[in-house]
């Protein structure tokens, strides 16, 4: 019987639970889609690494003395000697010497065919290992002069077998001719460039050395072959199995990609989180119109668990149905999130169970947990309230809530104030948990605070409409509970929103008082992509006329005193100056083994000046380096400068990040001239004090943008909420707005009635949630001050943006239920029970 009656009411009610299900269809679509993104990132990984490398049984490289994710943290290089040794061993076959490094192609408009920057690597190779792809057509390279490209390079350069195009490496640009193109497959946008082997360690690497030895085993086991070779190696090299090998290189990208996954389902959660609120604040109404029919039920004979089992099994009907039409909704979110992955988005979805999994978990779970309060309330209601005409839910106090909301808000501000006030470890920990106790305990507090808040927002339409106006307003006070459930769902996503622009709009100012603080060069010459710079672009830069000196500039990372640290290097006068480096002690001269450091640093690690720190450089040999001098925080060189010297004897190949360049008149004409002499290295660009700051803010512009369009989702639903909440009370108040029908309003005053209350709750919910981003925002910055991050800025102007934004949210979420409202016949809204 029960079922029937659940039946019933979903076939009766289908509007008002068509709306609750799109808050549960767009969370459910933002977790569907990202799992569908990843999993189907992962398996072009897999292919891609199933590609490369399948046939090594033992690779031999340099050993890891520091980790080498960090830019200029390149491994060493392997010398010949090793592969003649290895050659020698029992059991190994044909052990090849493989180079890899930066390699570009350049198109036929000058700029560099792919991804410059922040995107698939641009790799160049000796023939040997892009061997592991077949040759479409033509033959492999041989001489200075030759080269062979993936034919996905050679179709976007509009270039064929025997054209002759311009490859840019860390050197000067050379003029090679295609003899070949390489079959990549899906590789994901990553561009190759092949060169027979002499000529990639020329351009690469450095004659005579290798990136690694790879080989295959004959009649032997994996781990068999990599302990023989083992004992013929130097001690700063190791043999791995093939195994190993392709686990290690998977495993950085798995990495990545769980980070992403992670990141994505973030703003999934949140977007579920607002939905939860419309899911609870729709089945309270529903609950609360139905009271009559549901106290009529328990007259009849149902008991409690069977009107609360009818109430759950309509949310989990809804649930189905939302979660069902989310995953296919996340599939085309999927799809677009591929298309914006260029070349490396360019295969089909791949399907696994666990977005379907989780994506029906996530939305009935999510569904039945909201429904559930309401329904329970609804089983507790006396059959006996069948026989009045006023029933209605009762109205639970406030009390609980009020003191629950005050606890937590007033723990999450003393944890704020804790990681503000410098109590040690990480601050950014204390404010984060602050801020989220605060934001729960204000939502909490929403019912007491929409009181007062809600008759300042509602005195101008009241002022302004008359009647229908002071109607809107009681309209919005009626049920604080209802009207603050529907502005926290708009609340939680602009408070979001404006804390990401609070830290955006702080970075932008602080990088611009950085750059005019500590950028005391005339120029900088900086690689667009990963390639770095070569020596002999410095020597042209420093002979181009007007320059009076171009200093390179270093980093690269070691173990300093036992724990893995970047460091930069250079020479100390061009640093010092290109930096406005203000010195604490000592000096800059640094010498053969010197070092210097920030003030911070030499009193964490109780470091002074003159005294010795062990350093161990990527080449495994420890140099003991002297603390030359100690310097003022620097956020632009970093903590720790090492002689140049030092750093040049344990490099085989210097990784020179960008150029320093002081001029005798920083004017148009050396500015051209630069450019002039950079014309042939589209991988290099000419950088002022102006174009940082502008490239600065482009980085953060995006990232903000990113993060805020990820959040706009939850304004939607939150919108959707706002539709919610007016429709039902438009249901709820039917006989309501008959009787002021009848004595007069018009369907226009009518219609500007439910437009006022639905901006004043939106309005409300923006100023909550504006409110709550400034404080968070503000929060974070300070927390992390000796981060970098040393200017607050408040965006006023994008804030008030957002305040419009969400009157216009309101006008267009109460649209359809005052069209609705208008539309009702008077005699039956009258007679309406």
């Amino acid at each position: 019987m029960m079922a029937k009656v659940t039946l019933r009411n979903l076939a009766a009610h289908k509007i008002r639970l068509v709306l609750t299900a799109v808050a549960v269809i767009l969370g459910v679509a933002f977790v569907a889609g990202t799992l569908i993104f990843t999993d189907t990132m992962n398996k072009q990984f897999d292919d891609v690494f199933g590609k490369i490398g399948k046939n090594i049984a033992v690779d031999v490289r340099a050993k890891k003395v520091v980790d080498v994710d960090d830019d200029g943290a390149a491994a060493e290089p392997v010398p010949a000697s090793v592969l003649q040794a290895v050659r020698g061993i029992d059991g190994v076959r044909d052990p090849v010497g493989n180079v890899n490094g930066y390699a570009a192609v350049v198109g036929r408009d000058g700029k560099i065919i792919g991804t410059e920057q922040q995107g698939p690597p641009q790799l160049g190779t000796s023939w040997n290992t892009a061997g592991d792809f077949d040759l479409a057509s033509g033959r492999a390279p041989k001489g200075p002069a030759e080269v062979v490209v993936d034919a996905e390079t050679a179709k976007k350069g509009r270039y064929g077998i025997g054209d002759t195009v311009k490859v840019i490496t860390t050197g000067p640009p050379r003029p090679m001719k295609i003899v070949g193109l390489v079959d990549t497959g899906n590789m994901m946008g990553t561009t190759i460039t092949a060169f027979d082997t002499p000529t990639a360690q020329r351009l690469l690497l450095k004659p005579g050395y290798y990136s690694d030895i790879e080989m295959g085993a004959d009649g032997i086991g994996e781990a068999e072959l990599r302990d023989r070779v083992a004992r013929v190696l130097p001690p700063n090299m190791e043999a791995v199995t093939g195994a190993e090998m392709r686990a290690d290189t998977k495993s950085d990208v798995a990495a990545i990609m769980g980070f992403f996954r992670t990141f994505l389902l973030v703003f999934a959660l949140i977007s579920i989180f607002v939905g939860a609120f419309i899911i609870f604040n729709t089945f309270s109404m529903l609950v609360a119109q139905r009271t009559r029919e549901l106290a009529l039920l328990r007259a009849i004979g149902a008991g409690r668990p069977q009107v609360t089992r009818a109430v759950i099994g309509e949310a989990v009907a809804v649930g189905v149905v939302g979660s069902t039409v989310g995953l296919a909704a996340g599939a085309g979110l999927a799809a677009l999130l591929q298309t914006q992955m260029g070349d490396a988005g360019s295969s089909g979805l791949v399907f696994t169970a666990r977005p379907v999994i989780w994506s029906y978990a996530v939305g009935i779970i999510v569904t039945v947990v909201s429904a559930y309060f309401p329904a329970r309330r609804a089983a507790k209601i006396p059959p006996i309230a069948a026989m009045r005409d006023d029933v209605a839910m009762p109205q639970r106090s406030l009390r609980i809530r009020i003191a629950l909301g005050t606890l937590l808000t007033l723990v999450g501000a003393g944890l704020i104030g804790l990681g503000l006030g410098g109590g040690g470890g990480n601050p950014a920990v204390p404010v984060g948990i602050g801020a989220f106790l605060v934001f729960i305990g204000i939502t909490m507090l929403a019912p007491v605070i929409s009181v007062p808040v809600v008759k300042v927002l509602g005195a101008p339409a009241a002022g302004l409409m008359g009647a229908p106006g002071r109607m809107a307003r009681q309209n919005a006070l009626r049920n604080p509970r209802r009207t603050a459930a529907t502005a926290a769902a708009l609340m939680i996503g602009l408070a979001l929103i404006t804390a990401v622009n609070v830290m955006g709009a702080s970075m932008r100012a602080s990088v611009d008082a950085q750059v005019d603080q500590q950028f005391g060069a005339d120029y900088l010459i900086e690689p667009t992509g990963a390639g770095g710079v070569g020596p002999e672009v410095v020597a042209k830069i420093a002979a181009a006329p007007g320059v009076e000196k171009a200093s390179p500039y270093y980093t690269a990372n070691a173990k300093i005193d036992g724990k893995r640290a970047a460091y930069v290097s250079g020479d100390p006068a061009a640093l010092a100056q290109g930096t406005r480096l203000k010195m604490v002690s000592g000096g800059t001269a640094l010498g053969r083994d010197g070092m210097m450091v920030d003030e911070e640093t030499a009193e964490s690690q109780k470091w002074t000046l003159g005294g010795t720190v062990p350093v161990q450089f990527t080449d495994g040999r420890t140099q003991p380096l002297r603390i030359a001098g100690i310097y003022a925080k620097n956020d632009t060189l970093g903590p720790k400068v090492i002689s140049q010297t030092a750093y040049l004897a344990h490099t085989a190949k210097p990784a020179i990040a960008s150029v320093i360049v002081d001029t005798r008149s920083a004017d148009t004409a050396t500015r051209t001239a630069l450019e002039g002499t950079l014309k042939d290295y589209p991988n290099l660009k000419v950088t002022d004090q102006d174009a940082l700051k502008k490239d600065a803010r482009k980085q953060v512009d995006g990232f903000v943008t990113f993060l805020t369009i990820l959040l706009v989702m939850s304004v939607i639903i939150a919108a959707v909420g706002v539709v919610n909440t007016l429709a039902l009370s438009v249901i709820e108040r039917t006989r309501e707005i008959g009787l002021l029908r009848a004595i007069g309003i018009s369907r226009r005053q009518l219609r500007r009635m439910i437009r006022a209350e639905s901006i004043v709750i939106a309005i409300f919910g923006a100023l909550l949630g504006i409110g709550l981003g400034v404080a968070f925002g503000a929060a974070l910055q300070q927390a992390l001050k000796d981060d970098g991050l040393s200017e607050l800025a408040i965006p006023v102007g994008t804030l008030a943006a957002y305040l419009v934004v969400a009157a216009v949210i309101g006008v267009l979420a109460a649209l359809w239920p005052a069209w609705r409202a208008g539309r009702m016949d008077v005699l039956k809204a009258i007679s309406t029970e």
